[in-house]
Formats: C-alpha cells, sequence, structure tokens
C-alpha cells in the first residue's frame, strides 16, 4: 500500500545577502530621518553633540546587529526575536513578543506611514486628503466617515501586500528598487548641499544663543530616545532567515552592513542638515528635510524633498509588510497563533494567511485611526523585548553550549552588555519622562498573557527547542 501524503510545503530560500541587507536599510529609513533631526537638536544645544548623539546611536545599534547576528545566524528560522526569546525563556515571552508586534507594533507602523504618505502625496494630488471625507457608514456606537486619505492608505497596503503574497521574490524586488532609489536621492542631496548649496560649515561650531538645561544627561537621554525611533528595524532580515540563502553567512552579514550603511547616510544628511541650517532654526522643526532643502536650494527645489519622502515611506512600508508576517508565520507553527497562519501557499511559498491576516488589521486600524498613540505606547515594549533578546545570547551560551554558531560576537561579552546596558538607560528616561505611556505599553504586553492561555489550552505544546531551517 503506497503512501499517498504530500510533504508539507515550506517555504524558499530566494534571498541572497544583497537582498536581505536592502530590507534592513529600506525598514530603516522611513520619513524619520526627514522629520526627527529637528528634535534632536530641539534637546541639544551644541551641533557636536547632535552628531555625537547620531553617531553613538550607530555604535549602539552596530552593538545591536552584532549581537543579533549571532543569534540569526544560530537559528536561522523565521520569526526573529520571537524565536530567541522562546529559545531562551520560553514559549510565554516569545508568545508576548510576537502578539505585542502583532496586535499594535508593525500594523501600527504600517498604519502610521501610510497615512503620513498621504500628506505628502496630497501636495501633488489635493484630492488625497484625511479630510476629504467620501461617506460615512452607520454603526452600533456611531458613525465611521470615510476619507480620501484613508482609502488611499489602505490600497497602498493592500498593493503591497498581494505584491509579497505573490511571492518573496516579487516583494523582495520591490524592495531593492525602492531601496536603491531612496540612497540615491539621499546621496544625491547630501552631495549638492556641500557642492553647491548654500550652506556654511561655521554652523558646526555655533550652538544656540540663551541659556540650557543644566541636565545634559537628561537631555541626552531625549535626543537618544528620537535618534533610537530613527534606527529601529535594523534586526528586519532575521524575519525572514527562513527564507535567505546560506542564512549562517548571509543574515549576519545583512544585519551588519544594513547598520552601517544606516548610520553613515544618517551622520551624512544631519551634516548636511547642519550645514544648511545653524542648530537655532532647527530646533523643534519638524519637516526639517524641507527646511534644509529651502535654505541650501530655494523654494522651487525644496518642494521636490516630498517625492524622496514618498519613496522613502513606501519602502519601509513594503520592508514591514514583506517581513513581519514571518513572525505570525512561525507563532502558528508553535501552535501559539491563528493555526491558519502556519499556511504556506502551495504555488507561491510565501505564509499567505499571515500576510492578509496582518492586511486586514491594518485596514481595520486605518479606518479606526486609533493606532497612534498606540504605537507610542508599544516603544517600552519593543525596547524591553530587545534588551530581552540582547540578554538572550548571553544565556543561550550557558543553556545551549553546544548550539552550533557559524558567526561569533567579536568583543564577548562586553559588545552584547554594551547594547543591553545603554537601551536598558534608554527605557528607564522613558519611564521617567514619559510614565503613563510606559505603564499603558506595559498594559498592551499584559493583556496578551490571558490570549496566550487560551491559546496553550486549545494547542499541545511542542518542543522549545530550534527547528531545522
Amino acid at each position: 500500500m503506497t503512501n499517498d501524503r504530500q510533504p508539507p510545503v515550506e517555504l524558499q530560500r530566494h534571498l541572497g545577502a544583497f537582498d536581505a541587507t536592502m530590507i534592513i536599510i529600506g525598514n530603516i529609513i522611513g520619513m524619520g530621518i526627514f522629520t526627527t533631526a529637528g528634535l534632536v537638536t530641539e534637546a541639544l544645544p551644541h551641533p557636536l553633540l547632535v552628531m555625537g548623539a547620531w553617531a553613538t546611536g550607530g555604535v549602539l545599534t552596530l552593538c545591536g546587529a552584532l549581537t543579533y547576528a549571532e543569534l540569526g545566524a544560530a537559528l536561522p528560522r523565521a520569526g526573529g526575536e520571537y524565536v530567541y526569546l522562546r529559545m531562551a525563556y520560553g514559549p510565554f515571552w516569545g508568545f508576548l513578543n510576537g502578539w505585542t508586534y502583532f496586535l499594535v507594533s508593525n500594523p501600527g507602523s504600517i498604519a502610521v506611514m501610510g497615512v503620513a504618505l498621504t500628506a505628502y502625496v496630497g501636495t501633488y494630488l489635493p484630492a488625497v486628503s484625511m479630510q476629504h471625507l467620501l461617506f460615512s457608514l452607520p454603526l452600533p456606537l456611531g458613525r465611521l466617515a470615510i476619507s480620501s486619505g484613508q482609502v488611499f492608505a489602505i490600497g497602498v497596503v493592500a498593493l503591497f501586500s498581494c505584491i509579497n503574497y505573490l511571492g518573496v521574490r516579487a516583494g523582495s524586488v520591490v524592495q531593492n528598487v525602492l531601496t536603491i532609489i531612496k540612497l540615491a536621492v539621499i546621496l544625491a542631496f547630501a552631495g549638492f548641499a556641500f557642492c553647491t548649496g548654500k550652506g556654511n560649515w561655521a554652523h558646526f561650531a555655533e550652538p544656540v544663543s540663551g541659556q540650557f538645561a543644566s541636565d545634559l544627561f537628561g537631555a541626552l537621554s531625549l535626543a537618544m530616545i528620537s535618534v533610537f525611533f530613527s534606527y529601529t528595524g535594523w534586526f528586519t532580515s532575521t524575519y525572514v532567515a527562513s527564507e535567505i540563502r546560506e542564512p549562517q553567512k548571509n543574515l549576519p552579514r545583512s544585519i551588519i552592513l544594513g547598520s552601517i550603511t544606516v548610520a553613515v547616510i544618517y551622520l551624512l544628511i544631519n551634516a548636511a542638515y547642519l550645514y544648511a541650517l545653524p542648530i537655532g532654526k532647527m530646533r523643534g522643526v519638524i519637516n526639517i528635510g524641507e527646511a534644509a532643502s529651502t535654505a541650501l536650494f530655494g523654494v522651487r527645489i525644496s518642494r521636490y524633498v516630498s517625492v524622496a519622502i514618498i519613496i522613502s515611506v513606501l519602502g519601509a512600508i513594503n520592508s514591514v509588510i514583506l517581513t513581519a508576517p514571518r513572525i505570525y508565520f512561525s507563532m502558528a507553527q508553535d501552535g501559539l497563533f491563528f493555526h491558519q497562519a502556519a499556511r504556506v501557499h502551495p504555488v507561491f511559498r510565501t505564509p499567505a494567511n499571515s500576510i492578509l491576516l496582518q492586511g486586514i488589521w491594518v485596514c481595520i486600524l486605518v479606518l479606526a485611526g486609533t493606532f497612534s498613540q498606540l504605537l507610542t505606547y508599544t516603544t517600552v515594549a519593543m525596547l524591553g523585548f530587545s534588551i530581552m533578546t540582547g540578554s538572550a545570547l548571553l544565556v543561550l551560551r550557558k543553556t545551549h553550549a553546544t548550539l552550533l554558531r557559524p558567526f561569533l560576537v567579536p568583543g564577548y561579552p562586553w559588545v552584547p552588555l554594551v547594547f543591553v546596558v545603554s537601551y536598558s538607560l534608554i527605557l528607564l528616561s522613558i519611564f521617567w519622562s514619559r510614565p503613563y505611556e510606559a505603564l499603558a505599553g506595559l498594559g498592551i504586553v499584559a493583556f496578551g498573557i490571558p490570549v496566550y492561555v487560551l491559546w496553550r489550552r486549545n494547542s499541545l505544546p511542542k518542543e522549545d527547542s530550534p527547528r531545522d531551517s
């Protein structure tokens, strides 16, 4: 009697080191680089301190990248942090990580970027606006107003979700193109700024006039929170580890090279901003990219900054849509999420249901319009999970000493310790300066505890060991 049972459909390794690196660069460089510099200069009184904050952020990011590189090479399975936390601390902590990222962090960031995109697209297409009401739908608790901006944002999410549904290679090609264009535009801006722009090198030696806060450490902490936001996403290639060729080599390369590239880009673009404007005129300016471009090239050229932001945000949206569903896919494989999310499309070899589920949830958030504050709350959770993941490397070195590690962190244990301690200080500063938001973030994470209990009751726990990649 023959066995007609077909082998399970699995994800395929279609991505190389270049693809994985473009995913990281495209994810990190979104809208923040065109807006965050004004917030950093608001906290710090001297241009050299500003550049030092961005350089420090780059060094800390590299420490984190090296730490995650060892974990990713040793455990090359889809899911990233979820996999490492589950391995080091058990399924409970892995679940809380994946749950938080599904409930708010990833869909919320996509929704925020999609809605923000409408403001820049509206510069060229005035009909696209969050204020342009199309119709409203009656609901039991009121009416749901639908604007053209919401429809546009949902359309963007649907488009990129469909592309990534059709194959990781399709999503990766789109990511590569958008990221290359993004880098070319940023490098061109910086190059023309220094060569032909109407800037002044004296701006680098001019502190803000007036009185400064005596608490320089507090000011640095506030600045580093903004810098942290801008560097977030340097580990996203770990989410697609099951689809990277030779992940033992290419995954560490992508994380390290992507992080270094972004750090260099951030230092370059912030130097261009400071060359364009004295620090006093940068403080608190949200649209710093347009302000610097106006000072360098005039009003006519500055209008094209919106095009650069649009391309940058599109690349960041696609990167999250490409990578994040692999977290829920891995959770579902372990019986800690909807079991349908573990399905791999038989033709496209993608976690199709996870992509669809995320897309639907993003659209609901866009229509509800309540995601922005929730995303702020989860900053604490994101930092906390990063700290736990950095510590997981130390734990796994002891508890799983025989685990094959194709890549070892140079300077162990000091490099992961620097990462863990520095992120812990940033986390403490958030608790000190924004206690309400911090506690709300912990509440969102805690909401996953009863959900975890329900899922564990309905599924048999699997062995807490790394899967075969």
